[in-house]
């Protein structure tokens, strides 16, 4: 079996064989692509090892990724429940450090190995750092090594068991987050109104401010039998019909602005079509459809504007981001300098420029280098993790920046994702294997349980929480739970389960939190004895 010792032999192996095992249902349940750090813990058991920069290299693919897709959803969802989330982080980490602290005065348990036993729990590598400096003890390493398996494994369980253990629709969970995510935005409608209301008789529709006036948007329009894409100087006459797109809010506006509602269907000639086009084009984002001067440019008309499978009505101040589809209604031989334009070229979506890549990881690692002070007995910093996180989404909410382009497509982001996510699961498993037997040789069973109750008991208090007191979908409430417990392999486990980005965003959403909260805690823990 020597030829396991061969790195990259073993890695692709235990990718197969996790692969393999993670599609393996049982009453329903699998462990999906989390699967592969158990074989890795069963290869690391037999003495094969792969090098610690897979690891590095790995993690900050995932989190950087996860922090691109999951930034423009990450503040509009701190806004709306982020102190839910934050309280929930908070009681996990809290209750983490009571038992911690109750584990030393209870049961004796050495500070330092204590200490690490926590940080081991919450599978947080900070933690540990604090731990080993705040301790100046080894010990907290042995801790550290003792409680992390069970704090990696138990944590993929929790999530993993908790929907079938209440009986709860994962399905139906999607169904309900997406329907509030589609919520924050109104339904996009059309319908044909005809022009009977005096004060809208011999207008033009620039005098009538029809799109500022009801937010509808007017993209057709039929005058003695011909119809036509209207202009800023087209005249409305009596017994026209209009054809508006915009939320039902909009067209009662424009029923009250313009005439009753019209049972005829306005079929624009041959020489009109209406198209969908993708937004490919760089030098476009954040731009404002405003800024495009489709009316004045090609006589065309933006009727609406769909977003990450969400209609949004456009307005001049929309700014356009990657993969947007434009539905526009032109001229026929508008359309091909209207496609040269947008772009519409669906191969550009997979193209990934490794540059931009590359510079905002860097970023992301000087900024988790940095510490912050507070005073001799106190300092932190977000460490590779915490600093990758946070530029990543900060970086995904801008989208792009002068001539360089952050986002990328979503499947150019998630094959980076699964790929920085195998490798991180296969090294994490196979050390943590390599001592498994070891430590429990040495220390019993004592130890393994305390590390046991640390990672099990916070995330199961609060979940009764979020059930008994606040209502929060459960991808919410697990990606949250992974980001307390600061457990990378927990959210892939998570994010394995649901097609949405539910999961990614709480855990965003949670994590820098739940870092500085647990260095503050081993903090305090460190100056109690």
């Amino acid at each position: 079996m020597d030829f396991l010792h061969t790195s990259y032999l073993a890695f692709f192996l235990i990718i197969c064989l996790g692969f393999v095992i993670g599609n393996i249902k049982i009453k329903g349940i699998s462990l999906d692509i989390s699967a592969i750090i158990f074989v890795a813990l069963l290869f690391g058991h037999f003495g094969v090892s792969l090098p610690d920069i897979l690891q590095k290299i790995g993690l900050i693919l995932f989190i950087y990724t996860i922090g691109l897709q999951a930034g423009p959803g990450f503040f509009d969802s701190f806004k709306e429940q982020g102190k839910n989330l934050v309280i929930l982080s908070a009681l996990v980490i809290i209750s983490a450090a009571l038992i911690t602290y109750l584990a030393m005065v209870l049961l004796h348990i050495e500070k330092p190995i204590a200490i690490g036993l926590m940080s081991g729990a919450l599978t947080s590598t900070p933690g540990l750092a604090t731990a080993i400096d705040v301790t100046k003890s080894p010990l907290a390493s042995i801790g550290y090594g003792i409680a992390y398996p069970f704090g990696v494994i138990g944590v993929i369980l929790f999530v993993k068991l908790y929907p079938k253990v209440f009986k709860i629709s994962l399905k139906k969970e999607e169904e309900d987050y997406e329907e509030k995510v589609h919520g924050h935005y109104e339904a996009i409608l059309r319908s044909t109104f005809m022009v009977e209301n005096e004060g809208a008789i011999g207008k033009t529709i620039a005098e009538l401010r029809v799109r500022s006036m009801t937010k509808g948007v007017i993209s057709r329009v039929q005058h003695d039998g011909h119809a036509f894409i209207p202009q800023k100087d087209t005249v409305l006459h009596k017994g026209d019909y209009i054809r508006v797109v915009g939320s039902e809010e909009a067209l009662r506006r424009v029923e009250l602005l313009i005439g009753p509602p019209a049972n005829v269907e306005i079929e624009l000639g041959r020489e009109y079509v209406v198209q969908s086009y993708l937004m490919t084009k760089t030098e476009l984002v954040n731009k404002s459809l405003g800024e495009l001067n489709l009316r004045d440019n090609f006589n065309a008309t933006i009727t609406r504007i769909r977003r990450s499978g969400i209609d949004l009505s456009p307005n001049s101040t929309l700014r356009l981001q990657i993969g947007d589809k434009l539905m526009i209604s032109s001229e026929k031989e508008s359309v091909p300098q209207i496609s040269e334009l947008i772009g519409d070229n669906k191969s550009k979506l997979s193209d990934t420029n490794f540059f931009p890549l590359a510079l905002g990881i860097v970023i992301g690692i000087l900024v988790g280098e940095v510490s912050i002070s507070f005073g001799d007995s106190f300092s932190f910093n977000l460490g590779l993790t915490g600093g990758v996180l946070i530029v990543a989404m900060i970086l995904g909410r801008l989208g792009k920046t002068g001539p360089i382009l952050w986002v990328m497509s979503g499947n150019s982001n998630q094959l980076l994702r699964q790929f920085g996510l195998m490798l991180f699961l296969a090294v994490v498993g196979t050390k943590a294997g390599a001592t498994l037997v070891d430590t429990y040789s040495q220390y019993g069973i004592k130890l393994f349980l305390i590390g046991g109750v640390i990672t099990f008991l916070p995330m199961f208090l609060a979940a009764v929480i979020a059930k008994l007191f606040f209502k929060i979908n459960t991808l919410t409430l697990l990606g949250t739970l992974t980001g307390s417990m600061t457990s990378t392999p927990g959210l892939a486990a998570v994010d394995s389960m649901t097609s949405t980005d539910a999961p990614s965003v709480a855990y965003a959403t949670v994590y820098p939190i739940a870092m500085v909260l647990l260095i503050i805690c081993t903090q305090i823990l460190g100056l109690l004895f």
